[in-house]
């Protein structure tokens, strides 16, 4: 106990360089957001959904290969959903910012796993990561 006394300032820097390592995991297993290498792998590993919530415009333009359109306005109740709450949903947008409204929206609604893909399409096509655009577009 005397050494903790005598060498608190140790002791906090510890507690404090400990936590900021924490702290990212700490952040994915809240939900808030993934990267597009994370969300390959929660896509290719645990099914997750992925949801783009952009407006129409933009979802035609261009989208991450596979996901499904719920523009955000049309979030609650959209039957493009997953029926099960516990499958990861990541969600989607050409910024990140709607997508980080949505997953909020969603977590609020039950899915305990939303979380938006950090940096958006943007992002996903910076990692190289397959896009497609819709046939109307």
């Amino acid at each position: 106990m005397q050494f903790l006394i005598d060498n608190w300032m140790l002791v906090a820097l510890a507690a404090v360089s400990g936590g900021m390592l924490l702290a990212p995991s700490m952040q994915r297993a809240g939900g808030l957001s993934v990267s597009s290498a994370e969300a390959v792998r929660l896509i290719n590993r645990e099914k997750a959904v992925l949801i783009d919530v952009s407006e129409a415009e933009e979802f035609a333009g261009g989208h991450a290969a596979g996901s499904r359109h719920v523009p955000l306005n049309t979030l609650d109740g959209a039957a493009a959903l997953p029926t099960n709450k516990a499958v990861p949903v990541l969600l989607m947008c050409p910024s990140g910012a709607r997508a980080s409204r949505a997953a909020g929206i969603l977590r609020k609604a039950g899915f305990e796993k939303a979380a938006a893909v950090a940096g958006g399409l943007k992002a996903w096509r910076e990692a190289n990561l397959p896009v497609e655009r819709s046939k109307t577009a």
